[in-house]
């Protein structure tokens, strides 16, 4: 079983000297993510901090120049948005950005996206927010769009919301056929319908095992009327974790946290994703490289 990062703040109790010392820290954890054997990297593609996280004025990058940060300071872990909101950048941009990334970090990008759902930061940032049914249109429209400029066809591209007369990619991406789409969220009659027709993998949030179970059974089934090969989705949750020697103080210790994943495998899960409350901590890394040698054994069951 693989484990992956996801780094949802930069506002650290550990960074007095703000903004400088963001990108040093930031730097830092990519490294140690990726030394203590971790498979992936992500951050949320928001502008402003989400109301889960903290208030909005608290310190937010934008995802796609924090990830080309990131793939200049390491060389093997993968790279994503946990997830891009469709919304937020016309497609054939998004496409463009995300194959540059793929580019200069030697084939290690993902496109995670999303339907967006953040108000707030469209209307304060000025960004158009359409209904969600328009939304989802523009989501489908968009994956069309990524899967056409990936294959090298030029040929003009119209839809109900987007028109691109040449929707030429060059370089194309280092990943073949394409970087792996992970489509996010949980809603069972689109976004999994979505997942199983033009994913590579998708993202369920770590809510309980029946309540995962419930998801990949309807993934799994559009995955059926799709004709798709369900094993070919990479299946990833997202939680949080908090690791400590001796799991006090609402912490976990490794073997606790090795029984969490296992469990997680157990239902069919890939990849488990996680952040950290305290992910500045620099000693937070030697356990987490414990956890990842103890789950690399553990075979997630297929479905």
């Amino acid at each position: 079983m693989r484990l992956g990062l996801q780094v949802p703040s930069f506002t650290w109790s550990s960074l007095p000297d703000r903004p400088h010392g963001i990108g040093t820290t930031f730097a830092r954890i990519a490294r140690e993510a990726e030394a203590s054997g971790l498979n992936s990297l992500w951050v949320m593609d928001h502008f402003f901090q989400i109301s889960m996280v903290g208030p909005a004025e608290n310190e937010m990058l934008e995802g796609y120049s924090a990830l080309a940060f990131a793939a200049a300071v390491t060389e093997k872990v993968k790279l994503g948005t946990m997830v891009t909101g469709v919304t937020y950048r016309h497609p054939g941009i998004l496409i463009k950005t995300v194959t540059t990334l793929d580019a200069l970090s030697g084939g290690r990008a993902y496109l995670g996206i999303g339907a967006a759902w953040n108000e707030e930061e469209h209307n304060g940032l000025g960004v158009p927010f359409p209904p969600l049914a328009e939304r989802f249109e523009r989501l489908e429209e968009t994956l069309q769009i990524a899967q056409q400029m990936w294959l090298g066809d030029e040929s003009p591209y119209t839809g109900k919301h987007y028109s691109l007369a040449r929707p030429l990619n060059s370089p194309q991406s280092v990943q073949r056929p394409h970087p792996p789409i992970l489509i996010g969220g949980t809603g069972e009659k689109k976004t999994l319908r979505m997942v199983a027709q033009y994913g590579d993998a998708c993202n369920i949030f770590e809510q309980g095992p029946d309540f995962i179970r419930g998801k990949l059974d309807v993934l799994q089934q559009h995955c059926a009327d799709q004709g798709r090969d369900y094993a070919e989705i990479h299946k990833t949750t997202l939680g949080r974790l908090k690791l400590s020697r001796d799991g006090g103080g609402h912490t976990v210790t490794v073997d606790q946290a090795v029984d969490r994943f296992g469990t997680l495998a157990a239902l069919g899960i890939d990849e488990a994703l996680f952040n950290m409350p305290d992910v500045d901590e620099a000693d937070n890394f030697e356990l987490i490289g414990e956890l990842v040698r103890q789950v690399a054994d553990i075979v997630p069951t297929g479905r």
